[in-house]
């Protein structure tokens, strides 16, 4: 056997690294934190196995991308050449599909089966709805489907579904009770038809290797060695076929994973932290050995000193210490904005001061949020300080189908001419107005030279898509009559009510739906914005609130026409902190950290949610480099009502030492920081983590006005000389008021803002009499 040490690949490792790589017999963990060249341990370890003398096509590696994989084979050909490409490298689904296709007819499957994507599979879900006469608005194709991979991904067969009382009261809770019998009727009908859908990829191996011991052994035989990347990342299925083929629990062949728990994010497609939590425990017995990778090559020990110290606050974690070597680095700042509009403003405004200062690329920067509604405000500022951006993994927040489908109707509501959004808005949601009834309407359009809108109102049409149609017209001319009186958001909010649009995003419970609903509320939101943001004046032009204006100023953020710097790649990226996981930049900007955002509303009412937020939060630090920048807002909108915001309780988990805060009303800090205190003292209470101390800790700045508690006075009872409170301003005194009765413009002194001086327009200001 060769000596590992004349393999020069081998030289470029740090000792831990070269460890794992060369430990290739029997059950190893290798525990690699951020940073710590997990990729290039797992290509080397590959690559050292194959020059040991094992064929190429003995070694499975099991990813979760594509990407991934094909990294994996091209670093590993720069080491042992060609044979790299006959290593079986891929992810579960397609590497699993590759065996069923050999094995198929062990479970009474074809060799050719289909396999059935998210569109197929709620086709037919939809069929077997029909067929039982069910009410499809209750039993929602979208949220069965996600039942039944939630239980395929949990070893639940039909059988085993109907007998579980748990799984039984959840689905009559949801006013679903039959959920059992649709499962079991899509299971039959799919294996009639001869299909697989992807999670079948999965649940039908297992089978097969549960059932055929013959082929489970030709199987362990095959593949000598078992890899796994991200392993954190893997549910409960996929670790039991892992199992069956390492041949677990009697003496394990040799299987790699390799992961980090604390980057453990995707609960929510099904993965569970206990997997990697455990192994430790199911390979003990057989000589399992751990190698922490814990030098960090990517971030300064400020950032990594931050990471450390947030996430110790989780109980169940491997325990590790990262640290880096790459200096200490620039402090943390946090960005404490009055509101969500000035938070874009401020972020976008410090990315231009670290492009100047630090000479950084937009390419550097990545701004990264909890849910993918949030980009709507960096979008907006960063158009206007005219710095490119992609937002990553999604579309751009005005390209979302549901953010499109409302801006057809306002723009049919300002244009009933404009054709394009006539046809997008005429049938969604939908109202039985088919191709046969268009077709009919744009015939008439052309012989009439009228509108496809009023040829709507004319054209000879069955009863029911009669009535369907009038409905829409009334729905579209009763905003029509109201353009001159209503600001643009009481027409959004008309429209999305009357439309249906909004009920309909309201009714899709699946975590699609409810992504879904959050860009259409911000997008009212955002119109809410428009109207509040822009009362206030420093000309003697008065605000536009109208739809058309709305609507214009829309039109020129989205047409923004692509350049040279978008073109070459150089601009700064939006994405979740989901999407962000495995990716670095020099530059990045946290936002949104409040309660109920980040962390979620949806993850506070257990102590494992909660957790996962926060290992959401450490991938989100430890994806900086150089830079990192947090910010939060005390209030912003949310279904068209502002709202307050505490300080995210992880900010309350950042060292003291290393922040340098950018707050500018640092006034109230020693109170909001008790709150925040007390809230930690009482999570350690339950958790047993003792809290740091105040010494320790970052402080917050306190908002001015509780909007729960805050109560407008009428315009009228505004006058020259008394005291005033505004939501966002605070309070001030009115030096004087003038124009007529309609437009009375107040002229006020707000003594806690920088630029205390500000002129309002009453008819649309709020603000209440303090005297």
């Amino acid at each position: 056997m060769p000596d590992p040490s004349n393999s020069s690949y081998l030289e470029s490792l740090n000792e831990v690294q070269r460890q794992a790589v060369t430990t290739t017999d029997g059950p190893v963990l290798v525990v690699a934190g951020p940073g710590s060249g997990k990729t290039r341990v797992l290509t080397f370890r590959i690559a050292y196995i194959i020059e040991q003398g094992t064929a190429p096509w003995e070694i499975l590696a099991l990813t979760f991308t594509n990407k991934a994989a094909r990294e994996m084979k091209e670093r590993i050909e720069k080491v042992v050449g060609k044979r790299a490409s006959y290593i079986w490298a891929g992810t579960f689904h397609s590497l699993f599909a590759r065996i069923l296709r050999v094995e198929a007819q062990h479970i009474g499957y074809p060799s050719n089966f289909t396999i059935y994507d998210t569109d197929d599979t709620k086709s037919l879900l939809g069929s077997i709805i029909r067929e039982m006469n069910l009410d499809k608005q209750v039993y929602q194709a979208n949220a069965i489907k996600n039942r039944i991979s939630s239980a395929k991904s949990s070893l639940i067969t039909p059988k085993l579904y109907e007998r579980n009382e748990e799984l039984l009261a959840q689905d009559k809770m949801a006013n679903m009770p039959l959920v059992h019998k649709i499962y079991a009727a899509y299971v039959a009908r799919c294996k009639q038809a001869g299909a697989m859908d992807f999670d079948d990829l999965l649940f039908r191996l297992y089978e097969l290797l549960q059932n055929h011991p013959e082929v489970v052994q030709k199987y362990r035989e095959k593949f000598k060695y078992v890899l796994v990347d991200e392993f954190q990342d893997t549910n409960t299925l996929q670790y039991a076929i892992i199992k069956r083929l390492v041949q677990y629990p009697n003496s394990p062949r040799n299987i790699c994973v390799v992961g980090d728990d604390a980057q453990s994010i995707y609960a929510f497609r099904g993965a569970t932290i206990q997997n990697i939590l455990d192994f430790e425990n199911d390979f003990g017995q057989h000589g399992i050995q751990t190698f922490k990778l814990e030098q960090n090559y990517r971030s300064t020990e400020n950032i990594v000193n931050t990471a450390n110290a947030v996430i110790s606050y989780n109980k169940r974690q491997i325990q590790k210490e990262i640290w880096s070597d790459k200096g200490v680095g620039d402090k943390i700042r946090i960005i404490k904005a009055v509101d969500d509009n000035e938070e874009g403003r401020r972020v976008a405004d410090t990315i231009l001061e670290q492009k100047n200062r630090y000479h950084l690329q937009n390419s550097d920067i990545a701004i990264l949020y909890r849910t993918n509604s949030q980009s709507r405000i960096f979008e907006e500022y960063l158009r206007r300080f005219n710095i490119a951006y992609r937002v990553y993994g999604g579309l751009s927040f005005y390209q979302r189908k549901e953010v499109k489908d409302l801006i057809a109707y306002l723009r049919m509501v300002v244009n009933p001419n404009d054709e394009e959004a006539f046809r997008r808005s005429i049938n969604y949601p939908k109202r039985g107005i088919g191709g046969t009834s268009l077709a009919k309407v744009a015939d008439l359009a052309r012989q009439q030279n009228i509108t496809l809108f009023e040829a709507l109102k004319h054209v000879a049409l069955p009863k029911r898509t009669r009535h369907a149609a009038d409905g829409y017209i009334h729905i579209i001319e009763e905003a029509q009559a109201k353009v001159n009186t209503a600001n643009a958001y009481e027409l959004a909010d008309l429209i999305a009510k009357g439309s249906g649009l909004t009920d309909l995003l309201r009714n899709d419970k699946s975590i699609e739906g409810m992504g879904r609903l959050e860009n259409h509320e911000a997008l009212l939101d955002g119109i809410k914005s428009f109207v509040e943001e822009d009362t206030v004046i420093d000309t003697d032009t008065l605000p536009d609130k109208s739809l058309a204006t709305y609507l214009q100023n829309i039109a020129l953020l989205t047409d923004f026409d692509s350049n040279e710097e978008n073109q070459n790649g150089d601009v700064v990226t939006l994405m979740s902190v989901h999407a962000a996981k495995g990716l670095e930049y020099k530059s990045i900007f946290v936002v949104g950290l409040e309660e109920k955002l980040f962390p979620s509303w949806m993850s506070m009412d257990s102590t494992d949610g909660l957790d996962e937020e926060r290992r959401l939060f450490y991938v989100a630090i430890t994806r900086a480099e150089l830079y990192l920048t947090l910010s939060y807002a005390n209030t912003r909108y949310r279904y068209g009502k502002m709202v307050m915001n505490e300080p995210s309780r992880f900010l309350a988990e950042v060292p003291a030492d290393a922040v340098e805060s950018t707050s500018t009303n640092p006034r109230s800090a020693d109170h909001e920081y008790d709150k925040v205190a007390r809230q930690r003292e009482h999570r350690a209470r339950v958790t047993g983590v003792a809290p740091r101390t105040r010494r320790g800790t970052a402080r917050f700045a306190e908002p001015r006005v509780d909007p729960a508690t805050f109560q407008p006075s009428a315009p009228g009872e505004v006058e020259a000389g008394r005291k005033v409170l505004h939501l966002k301003f605070g309070e001030g005194k009115v030096l004087h008021v003038d124009g007529g009765s309609d437009n009375r413009i107040a002229t006020i002194h707000f003594s806690d803002l920088p630029q205390p001086e500000k002129r309002i327009m009453l008819k649309f200001a709020k603000l209440q009499v303090l005297d």
